[in-house]
């Protein structure tokens, strides 16, 4: 763009100082060149003001923020839990009852049939002790609150299918 354009176009556009725009002016009046290069730039001005600035149709835009609402309100952070932590919680109890089964199976002692056992000398497996040590009554305090977080589940849930 050529500097006679630059000046011209800060003149449309208001964007020079009184005594640029005066001296423009002048010129403008007394210079064939500028006089000719200012009609061509108002008639462009004029069109350009003229013109219409393309907008989406409503239809789209609404379906566009929908996607959106719709793509934010899928999971929310505090609600997502990667699947492998459930997995794992799940295994770990598992393998847990797994083991007490296999330890309760294998204390029984099975008689021959047809000979009758005394059932008041039963020996009692030594689970005393096993859950009086921290590794017991952590596993125990572990197992209270899982508990608490699914009973508050199913309270909300009920809560929300009534309200």
């Amino acid at each position: 763009m050529s500097t006679i354009e630059e000046k011209l176009w800060d003149y449309i556009d208001g964007n020079c100082t009184p005594q640029e725009a005066e001296a423009i002016k002048m010129l403008i009046e007394t210079d064939e060149v500028y006089h000719k290069k200012y009609n061509e730039l108002q008639v462009l001005n004029s069109t350009i003001d003229g013109m219409e600035e393309d907008e989406p149709s409503m239809a789209f835009t609404y379906n566009v923020m929908e996607c959106i609402r719709a793509e934010e309100a899928r999971v929310p952070l505090k609600a997502r839990v990667d699947s492998r932590i459930i997995w794992g919680i799940s295994l770990f109890f598992i393998l847990t009852i797994a083991v007490l089964l296999v330890y309760a199976l294998s204390s029984i002692k099975l008689s021959a049939p047809g000979k009758l056992t005394d059932y008041t000398k039963v020996p009692v497996s030594q689970l005393n002790g096993l859950f009086t040590g921290p590794i017991g009554k952590g596993f125990l305090f572990f197992d209270m609150v899982m508990g608490l977080f699914v009973m508050d589940k199913v309270l909300r849930r009920r809560g929300m299918s009534k309200g």
